[in-house]
């Protein structure tokens, strides 16, 4: 880290709290608390989101902490414009990739290039939490396009 980021780290460290979010936007750099992720509840999962445009002023990234219970998914969709890089932290994955199954744990990650079917199963008895980097974050479509109840991917995992 160069000395002025040491230095605007200290100097943020004697405010209690950052910029609030109407603020955020307007930031150049930003460090983001998991206390203060932007929280999404969906179905089966939760997202930390600690990256993404609206957070800071100008970023192509997005950057997510995602947690599924136990038999929870992400069930197989695609990024039509994204390409993704997942990484473990804890639990068991079943990554498929295509018509591909494999298995990661903590410490594995997998790049997932632009527009290629994937999902992520939780295959274990514990949470599992892992990140994922999304990239360009600014795009003109959807980020996800769903495709579990289309086939092959409705009969894979039977």
């Amino acid at each position: 880290m160069c000395p002025e980021n040491l230095d605007a780290t200290r100097g943020q460290e004697k405010h209690s709290r950052m910029p609030s979010a109407s603020n955020a936007s307007t930031l150049k750099w930003r460090i983001v608390p998991q206390s203060e992720a932007e929280v999404e509840r969906l179905p089966g999962k939760t997202h930390f989101w600690h990256c993404k445009p609206g957070m800071v002023a100008d970023t192509n990234l997005m950057f997510v902490r995602a947690q599924l219970p136990p038999g929870e998914a992400h069930n197989f969709h695609h990024h039509p414009e994204m390409e993704e890089i997942l990484y473990v932290l804890s639990g068991t994955a079943e990554q498929w990739v295509e018509k591909e199954k494999r298995i990661m744990r903590p410490g594995d990650s997998i790049y997932l290039p632009t527009g290629i079917v994937h999902a992520t199963f939780n295959a274990g008895t514990e949470t599992l939490d892992f990140l994922a980097i999304l990239s360009p974050a600014k795009i003109k479509g959807p980020v996800t396009v769903e495709v579990a109840d289309q086939e092959p991917w409705r009969s894979l995992r039977k």
